[in-house]
Order: structure tokens, then sequence, then C-alpha cells
């Protein structure tokens, strides 16, 4: 279902930072981070299933993230797949248009898709048909609405915050612990989307482990000052075991 937390402007050298889990079944085919063939564009991940993607950009800066709203109750069985808005995001010229998600969605199951480019992100949410513009500041998206004051997101985002005011030069392995919290919300601040209480406790932290679902991505983005790109990839397996690492950097195309 995925969890992002987005620094925009927060710190002198990196106008972006963008730090993200990615959680799906374990058995659900993926590929890791690369850039796609046929299209040596678009640096992303690949659902195998599917054929989409859950985050990417491209050498000129465009950039997509989806997240899956958490609600049972609506939940249509002959949904699009919501990886293909992603590659939408990322192959249109002109990215993906607000029309274009307005009057698409409907066809897909709950969600947010952060789109844009590095210098001008919004978020749009199709239960709630709203866009949200991405000004100076720090966000948190789960599963549910931008910011919404889930244990998991507040606690993120506090954490991306602070480390952006403190520190002037930014570690990859700071921002890697950030995600890698698997402290579960306590009983009472649980949000109630309609799961399980025992399912919802067991995906309440950023980081999950379960043995057939669970945080199998974290990926950092961070864009310098100076356009410089660089993306960091790891892969975890079941029990949350790392299993690959990648590291991409280019300067982004005018």
């Amino acid at each position: 279902m995925c969890i992002l937390f987005i620094a925009v402007k927060q710190h002198s050298d990196y106008p972006l930072i963008i730090a993200a889990n990615r959680d799906e079944f374990h058995a659900r085919p993926t590929q890791d981070s690369h850039w796609w063939e046929g299209n040596d564009g678009i640096l992303a991940g690949k659902d195998l299933q599917a054929g989409g993607t859950w985050m990417g950009i491209t050498k000129t800066g465009k950039f997509g993230a989806l997240t899956n709203i958490r609600d049972p109750k609506r939940i249509k069985s002959n949904a699009k797949s919501r990886g293909e808005l992603v590659l939408n995001a990322l192959t249109e010229e002109n990215g993906i248009s607000d029309h274009t998600l307005q009057s698409s969605r409907e066809d897909y199951n709950g969600y947010n898709l952060l789109h844009g480019d590095v210098d001008n992100l919004k978020v749009y949410n199709n239960f709630e048909n709203t866009h949200s513009q991405l000004e100076q500041g720090v966000y948190g998206l789960s599963n549910a609405a931008l910011n919404s004051p889930w244990p998991k997101t507040t606690k993120g985002m506090e954490a991306l915050s602070r480390y952006c005011q403190t520190q002037s030069n930014i570690e990859y392995e700071d921002l890697f612990t950030i995600l890698r919290d698997d402290v579960k919300a306590d009983d009472d601040k649980l949000p109630k989307t309609g799961v399980p209480y025992e399912w919802e406790k067991k995906i309440s932290s950023a980081f999950i482990v379960t043995p057939e679902y669970g945080t199998r991505t974290s990926t950092l983005l961070l864009v310098s000052k100076d356009r410089k790109v660089s993306w960091l990839e790891r892969n975890f397996d079941a029990e949350s075991n790392k299993t690959t690492e990648s590291h991409f950097d280019f300067e982004l195309q005018n």
C-alpha cells in the first residue's frame, strides 16, 4: 500500500527529498528499479503482474508515485491496475492531466497519485476528487488523504522535518533508518479503516513485516540544488532481510 515522506525546500542542498516504502504481497512478482528497456528515460521498478509501477522518475524530471487508499467497502473487483497511472504520469508528454484523472477516477480502486515534476508536485485523491499542491514543507502520504494524522505518517513526517532542520549533510543511511521504523501504533491510536484489528495493528508501522505481506522496497529520491538526482533502493524478503540494493545518479536534462 506504500507510504511516502516528502520534504520540499526543507534542506539547503536538496530542495526535494522523498523517502518511500512500497508494501505489497510477497508473492507478487516484481522487477527492481532499472532504466526501462525501450524507454530509457524512465527509472522505476516494475510490477510484473500488471506491467505498471509504483514510483518512478524520468531524465527530464517528471515524477510519479502511488499509494492505495484503504477502504475495503469500496473495493471493485473489475478495477484497472493503479500502477498504470504512474506510468502515464511518466510517459505522457506533459504529464497526466487533471481532466484525465478526474474523468477516469471511477475506473480505479482508491488511490493517491503524487505527480508532476521535481519542481512542481501535487497529489490527486480519486476518492475525494481533490488536487493538493505541494508547497514548501514536509508531507506524509499513506493510505488515506495527504497528511492524515495516522501515527506512522505523523511520526515519519516529524522525523524527516527534524532531520532536514538539524543536519547540514544528508546521510542516506539516516533516511533509510526513518523508513525502517517497525514500531506498531498503540491500540488507542490505530486508524479504523475497516480491516480486522489484527491487520490494522500489523500494518500500523512504516515498515511492515508479515509472512505474506509487508515492505518489499525502500526508496530514496534526492534532487540537489544543482539538478543532480540520486535514487537509492533496497529490497527486502518476507523476514525483512535486505535482498538487493541499487544506486543511480544522473543529471536532469532540460
